[in-house]
């Protein structure tokens, strides 16, 4: 193979991975800084985004919008930490999988646990992430994600009576997201 096509393969193969790492970083950053509108929702979903939360499964970009702002809205403050991301990429398509870890400061407070942990109105869980990403005309975006919360600790908030966890299921349930091959 000709050296310049092998040089030209792996910058862009490493470009791709800076690319999505970013995209990744980006939006869990987002979720911090708390602005979601419109512009938000575009610059990190497909119109056909399918995310499943642990307050609920989401389908199209509209109603990821409208969940993230009423999820987000039950917390004053938060940090979300993501690492480990392992990237698949195959042409267009690719998967990521990483950690993340959430700290929650409950806007009202009121986590329902007695303060005796020193953790009153903060809830903090960690889990894993698997996603899988388009490549589109304006660059990577997120077509599918599951988060997977493997521990918790403090008392989550209350939810509203129209924003409910969907059941739990089996580790494999919710959107497929199989690395590619």
């Amino acid at each position: 193979m000709d050296t310049i096509e092998e040089l030209q393969r792996q910058v862009s193969a490493l470009t791709d991975r800076a690319e999505i790492n970013d995209l990744l970083d980006r939006y869990l950053r987002s979720l911090d800084d708390g602005v979601f509108d419109e512009e938000w929702a575009r610059a990190f979903h497909t119109e056909d985004v399918t995310a499943e939360m642990p307050i609920g499964t989401v389908h199209g970009r509209d109603a990821m919008l409208a969940h993230v702002r009423r999820a987000m809205a039950l917390f004053d403050r938060t940090v979300h930490l993501g690492t480990n991301a392992v990237i698949t990429i195959d042409g267009d398509q690719a998967t990521a999988r990483g950690a993340q870890l959430s700290t929650h400061v409950l806007a009202d407070g009121s986590d329902g646990s007695d303060g005796a942990d020193g953790a009153d109105g903060v809830f903090v869980s960690a889990g894993h992430v698997d996603t899988r990403l388009v490549r589109t005309a304006d660059g990577w975006r997120i077509s599918a994600s599951a988060l997977r919360v493997v521990w918790t600790q403090g008392s989550p908030p209350r939810l509203p009576h129209d924003l409910t966890p969907t059941p739990a299921g089996p580790e494999g349930s919710g959107p497929e997201l199989r690395p590619v091959d």
